[in-house]
């Protein structure tokens, strides 16, 4: 039924346990799995930070990467054929752009991740995606797992 799920994350708790949901259906339908984070770089990116990071944007990359390669891990642990990727500009077009271009079947992300503010009832990237995207989405609440 899924040969390609997307597993969007941002490093959250929220897009960890979305990710998990994600492999458990890839293990099931024999699905690969293309984990993507998307640095949204923005106006950050000529900001100076202390420390290894020469840049916000560095940094902002930085944490992607550790964001994605960390489920692919864990994919890579479960035998599943995963594809790694971080990308940049705002998430919520880069993710569906993605999805269209990789022959996505299944999207399966978390309700809300790091944003700052909350929409009440989904974060504005699930939304975004929901409302826009041409892929069926999963939206696992993380709130629902014991931990």
């Amino acid at each position: 039924m899924f040969e390609t799920i997307l597993l969007p994350t941002d490093g959250s708790q929220h897009a960890e346990d979305a990710a998990e949901t994600g492999l458990e259906l890839a293990s099931v339908h024999d699905a690969a799995v293309h984990v993507v984070c998307v640095a949204d770089t923005g106006p950050l990116s000529d900001l100076r930070l202390p420390g290894d990071a020469a840049s916000a944007e560095d940094a902002m990359r930085q944490r992607a990467q550790e964001s994605v390669d960390a489920i692919v891990e864990r994919a890579e642990e479960a035998g599943l054929e995963v594809t790694g990727t971080v990308l940049e500009g705002p998430p919520e077009h880069e993710l569906l752009e993605y999805a269209d271009e990789a022959g996505i079947d299944l999207v399966v992300m978390a309700t809300r991740g790091r944003g700052g503010v909350h929409r009440m009832a989904l974060g504005s990237v699930s939304d975004h995606v929901i409302r826009f995207g041409d892929v069926p989405v999963l939206v696992a609440n993380s709130g629902s797992r014991s931990a």
